[in-house]
């Protein structure tokens, strides 16, 4: 079993961090038992006027849309959980802003990895306002003929399940703070590329578990947004692996490239950071490309 709560990156950790591995008898906060803090109130925010530092765990959050929507949050006074595979920009950014940032990192397929993200966040934020669920993979991209059915369950655990992971687990505090989970989709979702097959279907799945996230808990705005074509890492991977794409549709992706016309990651990053803030509940259950009149305000 993972060591609990991610100790190898916390130990390093300045104060207001955990000081070293949990002792064994260590109880983690009880999801079942124990509410959010009353401070956590947001009727205060209307009573004196002033913004309440929202609570907000961010996946994928060491480069490109997580990054630029992390970078935006800690910018207006939020506090964050933060995860990814990687340490290096997660332990930078909690160095630099301490009382704003907690981190876990991990794999988000394993077993508890939803449960020690979560668990981070009631631990040292008292709760949870938000979640993005923004991390995942492009790859395979072959053909439905071509590939195996190992690479697609491969890329569904890190696609869909544990996205659904994580958003079951944070349903009872969600409940507790009335907040939102926001999932990073895609155009696929709803269209369709050659050699996209197990991208896009995933993404799919995504769309169709915010809907019925919406249907099933009021208390909760579940919406799903599609950040159009954006200059990532998972950019730069199509270009290089999308040679089973029909030929012209590829090449619309590299000459975007070419002309620099892809979207920037602060772009998307800020639409989908305010909607985890301030999400209308109207939207829930719902799917929107980034450019959607019903997200205007968002782009402000």
């Amino acid at each position: 079993m993972p060591t609990p709560l991610s100790t190898q990156t916390m130990a390093a950790r300045r104060g207001g961090g955990l000081s070293g591995p949990p002792k064994p008898n260590k109880k983690y906060f009880d999801l079942e038992k124990e509410s959010a803090p009353s401070d956590r109130n947001l009727n205060k925010e209307i009573l004196t006027g002033k913004m309440i530092p929202k609570a907000i765990i961010i996946t994928g959050a060491s480069r490109g849309i997580g990054l630029a929507a992390t970078e935006y949050l800690i910018e207006q006074g939020h506090k964050v959980v933060l995860v990814a595979r990687t340490e290096e920009k997660l332990k930078e950014l909690a160095t630099e802003y301490p009382a704003q940032v907690e981190y876990v990192v991990t794999d988000l397929t394993l077993p508890d990895a939803a449960y020690k993200v979560v668990n981070t966040a009631m631990l040292h934020f008292g709760g949870i306002d938000a979640v993005i669920i923004n991390h995942g993979v492009l790859t395979p991209m072959t053909r439905v003929a071509n590939s195996s059915i190992e690479e697609w369950k491969a890329l569904y655990d890190a696609n869909f399940f544990s996205a659904l992971a994580l958003a079951k687990e944070s349903i009872r505090p969600l409940r507790q703070s009335k907040g939102n989970i926001i999932f990073t989709s895609s155009g696929a979702a709803t269209g369709a590329y050659a050699a996209w097959g197990a991208y896009g279907s995933s993404k799919a799945a995504m769309n169709s578990l915010a809907k019925h996230i919406g249907v099933e808990e009021p208390d909760i705005t579940s919406v799903a947004i599609s950040p159009g074509r954006v200059d990532t890492d998972m950019q730069k991977e199509l270009r290089e692996k999308g040679q089973e794409m029909n030929q012209q549709e590829y090449a619309t992706f590299q000459q975007a490239f070419v002309d620099g016309t892809l979207i920037k990651p602060e772009q998307a990053g800020r639409i989908i950071a305010k909607l985890a803030v301030e999400a209308n509940h109207e939207l829930s259950g719902k799917y929107f490309r980034w450019d959607a009149a019903e997200l205007a305000e968002y782009r402000s």
